[in-house]
């Protein structure tokens, strides 16, 4: 998980799907230099939409699930 982990609420099922699906990315929640462990999308729809970015350029997932904006 990482230092700068902090678990959603237990009865937020929707932010414990995003959760899942940023741990079988394998990404992680270290701290960086500046702070905390960057921008991790909170809701699905980012999620998704961040994913459905790295299909159509072949931008590994990892990758384009911590980008803050999408090109």
């Amino acid at each position: 998980m990482g230092s700068a982990f902090a678990a959603p609420r237990r009865r937020d099922t929707a932010a414990w799907r995003v959760l899942s699906l940023l741990l079988h990315a394998d990404v992680r929640f270290h701290k960086s230099c500046c702070g905390g462990p960057g921008y991790r999308p909170r809701t699905l729809s980012a999620a998704r939409a961040r994913m459905a970015h790295a299909r159509a350029t072949g931008e590994p997932f990892a990758k384009a699930l911590v980008r803050r904006e999408l090109p």
